[in-house]
């Protein structure tokens, strides 16, 4: 019998307060499965470890990778864990920070598409970033992830 090791993905949840109240930094998937969805298909910017990785180190790389931006330097509010639908265990940390979303150089994934075609393409690993209200970003977040919003909100009062 095989076991499976369970995918295990790390990430920050990056926050501002504003006078409109406190925002959350999301990204969208990249690629042509997220490409006309909106609901679902934002995400926490994060990314697969291995188990020799320290998960706040993973989440920090994977930052750089998928945005092409250093991470805020801020305090680090551990949000814990979620597991997926996909049973992917997904580990968080909230950080204050003010990006320009319009900044991001986001990093890129290869696949073949269309399907079966035995052509390969380029896609950007998330296609864009925005800040979002926490209500806005429970609508918009992968399942699972809104409970990081329920999270912060608990640290931020």
């Amino acid at each position: 019998m095989t076991v499976r090791a369970t995918k295990r993905s790390a990430g920050l949840l990056v926050f501002r307060h504003t006078t409109d109240g406190l925002e959350v930094l999301l990204g969208h998937m990249g690629g042509p499965f997220y490409a006309k969805k909106d609901a679902g298909a934002w995400t926490v910017p994060k990314g697969e470890y291995e188990p020799d990785e320290p998960a706040w180190e993973a989440a920090r790389r994977e930052f750089r990778e998928e945005l092409g931006l250093e991470p805020p330097d801020g305090e680090a509010l551990p949000l814990g864990e979620i597991a997926q639908r996909n049973g992917k265990i997904v580990t968080a940390w909230a950080v204050e920070g003010d990006l320009d979303p319009g900044t991001i150089s986001p990093g890129t994934f290869t696949m073949e598409w269309p399907p079966r075609s035995g052509r390969t393409q380029e896609f950007p690993e998330l296609d864009r970033v925005a800040w979002f209200t926490p209500g806005r970003a429970r609508e918009l977040l992968v399942a699972g992830q809104g409970a990081f919003l329920d999270r912060l909100a608990e640290h931020s009062g």
